[in-house]
C-alpha cells in the first residue's frame, strides 16, 4: 500500500469518527436549543463562543495549526446556530400591542426566528406565558424618558414567572405618513400619550394638533387606513414599513438618550451558577424600626451592589409596600446564598425573579 493510500485510508476512518461525533454533537445542540426555547434565551451567546474558542485553541499544539482549527470550530459554530434556528421556528414570544409597536421590534430582535403573538395588554401577554400559550414575553419594565412601567413590576411581584434577561433597546421617533406626503402637508399627528411628549418640541414648532393614541403602531395603523396626507404618526421606521407609510422627518424626539428597557419573561428560571453578575428581586419588610435599611445593609455586607430599588404599593394592604431592586453580583454563589438568609431575616417576603450574565442592548 502507497504512502497516499495510507494517508486516504486514515482520512476516512478519522471523517467517519467525525461523521459519529458530529451526530453526537447536534444531538447536545437540540438540548441547548429546548433549554433556550424554555427559558427565553437568544441563540447568539458571543461571550460564550468567543470564550470556546479561546479555550479549545489551546488542544492543538501546533502553532501553523491553530487557526485551521479555529475556523474549523467557528465553521462547527455556525452550523449549530443554524439547525438551532430551525429548531426554535415553533418558538412563540407574547408582547403587548399591535405588529410594529416598540415591544413588537424588541420581540423581533431578541427572538428572530420566533413568531411574535400580540395581547391587548400586559396582563394577557404574561398570562399567556404562564397558561403555555406562548413560551416567553417581552415586557417593557422602564424608559428612560418616561420611568418606570408599574404595571408589570405588579405582575412581576405578584406572579410566578423568571426574568431570564433585560435587554435596551434605543427609541427612536420619527414622523411618518402616506405615500405623496410631506411635512408641509401635516396638519395633525397621531402617537402614544409618551410619543407625543418626547416630540412635544417638534409638534410645538410645526403647529401640529396632537392626538392620543394607544400605542404608535396603532397610530400609524390609523395614518395608513385614513389615507390622507393632512394626518401623520409618530412611529419608528418598522412601524412606517409594516403599515406602508413614508418616513417624512427622522428622529424628531427631543432627547436622542430615550430608551426602553424590556424583560424576557419565562416559566424556567435560568441560573448559571458560574457567571451571573445581574439578579432581580422583590421583597417586603417587616414592620419594625429601621427595617428597609436593615434590609438595604444586608445586601451591601456581602459586597453586593444594588443598583436599583423601586417601591410600589402592595395590593392587599393599605400603606403597605414591595420593593422591585436590581443588583450587582452572583446572586447563586455561597456569598449569595448568605445574603438570602440575612435577608430573609428582615423581610416577610423575598422572591428572587431572575439572575443573568448582564444586560444587553439591541442593536437599532
Amino acid at each position: 500500500m502507497s504512502k497516499l493510500e495510507d494517508a486516504r485510508k486514515i482520512i476516512n476512518d478519522v471523517d467517519r469518527q467525525m461523521a459519529e461525533l458530529f451526530a453526537k454533537r447536534m444531538k447536545a445542540v437540540e438540548m441547548v436549543a429546548t433549554h433556550k426555547k424554555e427559558c427565553g434565551l437568544p441563540i447568539l451567546d458571543t461571550a460564550r463562543e468567543e470564550e470556546v474558542l479561546r479555550k479549545n485553541a489551546e488542544y492543538i499544539q501546533q502553532e501553523e495549526l491553530k487557526s485551521y482549527y479555529v475556523n474549523f470550530l467557528k465553521s462547527n459554530m455556525s452550523i449549530s446556530r443554524s439547525y438551532q434556528h430551525r429548531l426554535l421556528e415553533g418558538m412563540r414570544v407574547a408582547y403587548s400591542g399591535v405588529p410594529g409597536a416598540f415591544a413588537d421590534i424588541a420581540a423581533r430582535k431578541i427572538f428572530p426566528d420566533a413568531s411574535a403573538v400580540p395581547y391587548p395588554d400586559f396582563k394577557a401577554a404574561y398570562e399567556a406565558v404562564v397558561g403555555g400559550e406562548c413560551n416567553c414575553a417581552v415586557l417593557p419594565i422602564e424608559n428612560s424618558y418616561a420611568g418606570d412601567v408599574s404595571q408589570v413590576m405588579d405582575l412581576a411581584f405578584f406572579g410566578t414567572l423568571s426574568i431570564n434577561g433585560i435587554y435596551d433597546m434605543e427609541i427612536v421617533q420619527n414622523l411618518v405618513g402616506v405615500d405623496g406626503a410631506s411635512v408641509r402637508d401635516i396638519k395633525e399627528v397621531y402617537s402614544h400619550p409618551q410619543g407625543l411628549s418626547q416630540c412635544a418640541g417638534y409638534i410645538r414648532d410645526h403647529g401640529l394638533i396632537a392626538h392620543e393614541a394607544p400605542n404608535t403602531a396603532v397610530a400609524a395603523q390609523k395614518v395608513a387606513q385614513e389615507g390622507k396626507k393632512e394626518i401623520a404618526a409618530i412611529a419608528s421606521i418598522e412601524t412606517a414599513s409594516i403599515y406602508g407609510l413614508k418616513v417624512l422627518d427622522k428622529s424628531i424626539n427631543a432627547s436622542s438618550i430615550n430608551t426602553t428597557r424590556f424583560a424576557v419573561f419565562t416559566r424556567f428560571p435560568n441560573r448559571n451558577y458560574e457567571k451571573d453578575n445581574y439578579f432581580v428581586m422583590n421583597f417586603t419588610v417587616k414592620n419594625e424600626a429601621g427595617g428597609l435599611g436593615k434590609a438595604i445593609s444586608a445586601i451591601g455586607d456581602y459586597g453586593f451592589n444594588l443598583r436599583a430599588l423601586k417601591s410600589r404599593p402592595s395590593k392587599d394592604l393599605i400603606w403597605e409596600y414591595y420593593f422591585f431592586a436590581e443588583g450587582e453580583g452572583n446572586i447563586n454563589s455561597v456569598q449569595g446564598e448568605k445574603m438570602l438568609a440575612e435577608l430573609k431575616k428582615h423581610c416577610s417576603i423575598l422572591k428572587v425573579i431572575g439572575s443573568f450574565e448582564k444586560e444587553q442592548k439591541l442593536d437599532r
